[in-house]
């Protein structure tokens, strides 16, 4: 507007129209503003609020997740005397309760080979060449020597390449950056330096080492040699060993010291043998861990519940009067979540049957809505129905069939809890070749003799492979064929391994996979190859099956020994693997168990298209909306503003005007002639 204007009024009449106009436009925009403020007084408050819910929330839920897990009641206890044989190292919440006795025979080694080969100097070049190779398997002895070897078919054998120009230095360093635990060291022993090659512990971890040497001189590559044939140049220091333990009477062998597959769920160190000294431990449930999240869950709640309800709460006097109220009491949102977790807490859990809600395990809802312990109820279900404790809480899976294991799946979030029917209609099988004949004995050294053979196992080809030695036994031909096989690299490196097993005196190469993908043929049979073992690309060759079934009245769909429900069926989520031969039809369960069901609640509360985001969006487009209003209010007030100021603009200069004629009228009649004068 025209400061000039503005500086005009009340120029004529003397009134502050200035201040008047200000006035007049405070007096028309101060209810309108005021419900614009209040409203967003409110709505940032509930934006607020909801802050406070999603936090209380978020930090309710992580109280859930221990009690969502198994582990938290299968937690164990071990009580383990002072001994200096073994010592305990970890215990695991599968590990079985129970008492134990345990006696150490025998403790795991090493083998070690002393090289023959020596030098003045460790990193002088020896001057031999050629190529060892060193596999892992057993030795048997005859006389102290070794006589034959029997390849371990979990080990990888490794190839070093020797130059002329490499020292005892280089052919340790050789050995020690290939792929495998064998280790090389060199050593000083009376002047001289000294190879000194370890194997990992164990009787079948034995070194055997070979090379393309034929001179079979100790002064050669040769003198590295460690196999039946040859092994002048190299002393064994010390021969493989198995730890042997006796637990609970029971013989027991392992290749290391460290033991974490004789108890499930106990794994300890052996330090020293002590053939004769038994001690005793046990392995105890241990109910703390538990009990102290089902306490904390408790006061987690009480948390919640009093956050949530001053929120959604009011306050009245004795009389009733409203008193106060929280910022969300008038939002029905909130008080639906609250309603629908109260709802939780006093109905049974989906899946579990009887013994299936808080008030079975001694939890109570009292008066103000918060909750409590019975102790005598809590205490006693704690002690003798600890496992029905669990399958309230925790996830809990169950088979009628038990061939049909149930395993909660990566989708199990869409899973409804409930029981189900099952049908296997087709039992999972491998894939096999089968020899054409029974086993008869034979040998390899036939001059000339074509032992070699290929075989593609699940669709991957091995190498040309070489069987060698004597067969005296089918048993001796299935371990060779199956080290054979399972150690060529292309089967190895695509995990495609196969079980060699006797059906009768027939040879039989499976694989270890389900399914209609699963396959096991030759490729190519040398003519003694096939002649002595039976097997080649002429064999019958049977190709694994898929399961096939229903369940809950729908196809599954089949993978291998799997059956999976229909997607976006009820019981989705969940994956049943069907042992090889089960048929028939069956039911099982889902739970999710109480925190499951309430995380997952939670869950829908807090996501990105959950109810509280959609009412946070709904607050927040109300408060867009307030900004566009505010904006309105203020150009419309600025519009009557300038339209009164323009209506006493014009007053002022009609006021002006008459000023101005009453100062020309002013003496008039003094100068009109004959106007008397006195």
């Amino acid at each position: 507007m025209d400061t000039s204007i503005v500086s005009a009024l009340g120029f004529g009449s003397g009134i502050d129209t200035v201040s008047l106009v200000n006035q007049l436009i405070d007096v028309e925009r101060a209810p309108q503003q005021q419900r614009l403020d209040s409203k967003k007084e409110t709505l940032d408050a509930q934006i607020s609020a909801y802050g406070a819910l999603k936090s209380s929330l978020s930090e309710f839920q992580g109280l859930l997740e221990p009690l969502a897990n198994n582990d938290t009641f299968n937690s164990r206890a071990v009580s383990f005397p002072e001994t200096d044989v073994v010592t305990p190292n970890s215990l695991g919440t599968d590990a079985q309760v129970g008492s134990y006795q345990l006696e150490v025979i025998e403790v795991a080694q090493a083998q070690s080979l002393a090289i023959g080969t020596t030098a003045a100097d460790k990193k002088s070049a020896l001057n031999v060449s050629g190529n060892l190779t060193i596999s892992l398997g057993t030795w048997t002895y005859a006389a102290g020597e070794p006589s034959a070897f029997a390849e371990n078919e979990s080990q990888t054998s490794i190839d070093v390449a020797i130059t002329t120009d490499d020292s005892l230095q280089d052919i340790a360093d050789k050995i020690n950056e290939a792929d495998s635990d064998v280790q090389a060291s060199v050593l000083l022993v009376d002047g001289n330096y000294q190879l000194m090659i370890s194997a990992p512990s164990g009787e079948n971890n034995a070194l055997q080492i070979t090379s393309d040497d034929a001179s079979k001189d100790a002064e050669g590559l040769s003198g590295f040699e460690f196999n039946a044939a040859y092994s002048a140049g190299v002393t064994e220091t010390q021969q493989g060993q198995d730890a042997h333990l006796k637990l609970n009477g029971l013989d027991v062998y392992r290749d290391s010291n460290e033991i974490d597959d004789v108890m499930q769920g106990l794994s300890f160190s052996i330090n020293k043998a002590s053939p004769g000294e038994k001690f005793t431990f046990s392995i105890s449930e241990e109910k703390d861990t538990a009990e102290t999240a089902i306490r904390n869950f408790i006061d987690g709640y009480n948390s919640l519940y009093t956050t949530m309800k001053s929120l959604t709460g009011v306050t009245t006097d004795a009389e009733t009067n409203l008193t106060s109220q929280g910022e969300l009491a008038t939002d029905g949102t909130a008080k639906n979540l609250l309603a629908r977790i109260r709802s939780m807490i006093s109905d049974a859990v989906p899946g579990v049957s009887e013994f299936n809600a808080l008030t079975n395990v001694g939890i109570r809802t009292t008066l103000d809505g918060t909750l409590e312990i019975d102790s005598e109820d809590f205490d006693a279900a704690m002690k003798d129905q600890f496992d029905k404790v669990a399958s309230i809480f925790a996830p809990q899976t169950s088979s009628t069939s038990s061939g049909v294991d149930v395993v909660i799946g990566s989708y199990a979030s869409k899973t409804v809890s409930g029981t189900y029917s099952g049908s296997v209609t087709t039992s999972p099988a491998k894939g096999s070749v089968l020899s054409d004949q029974d086993f008869s004995a034979f040998n390899t050294t036939t001059p000339g003799g074509d032992f070699s053979f290929a075989v593609t196992v699940d669709g991957v080809t091995s190498e040309s492979l070489t069987l060698a030695g004597t067969f005296n036994t089918a048993e001796e031909l299935r371990a060779e064929l199956q080290s054979l096989i399972n150690n060529d690299d292309s089967i190895s490196g695509a995990n495609a391994f196969v079980d060699v097993v006797l059906d009768g005196d027939k040879i039989q190469l499976q694989s270890r996979q389900y399914g209609s993908t699963s396959k096991v043929e030759f490729d190519a049979a040398g003519t003694e190859f096939a002649s002595a073992t039976g097997l080649s690309d002429a064999s019958i060759s049977t190709a694994g099956v898929d399961a096939t079934g229903t369940i809950n009245g729908e196809a599954a769909f089949g993978s291998g020994e799997v059956l999976l429900p229909a997607i976006d069926t009820d019981p989705y989520g969940l994956n049943l693997t069907v042992q090889e031969g089960t048929t028939g039809g069956f039911s099982f369960t889902f739970s999710r168990g109480f925190a499951g069901e309430l995380s997952l609640l939670i869950d829908s509360f807090l996501s990105s298209s959950g109810v509280i985001k959609s009412r946070e969006d709904s607050i927040n487009n109300q408060l867009d909306g307030i900004v566009d209003d505010q904006e309105s209010l203020d150009r419309k007030m600025s519009i009557k503003s300038e339209l009164l100021t323009q209506q006493y603009l014009a007053m002022e200069q009609i006021i002006a005007s008459f000023s101005s004629t009453a100062d020309s009228l002013t003496g008039l009649t003094d100068r009109l002639p004959f106007t008397y004068s006195s």
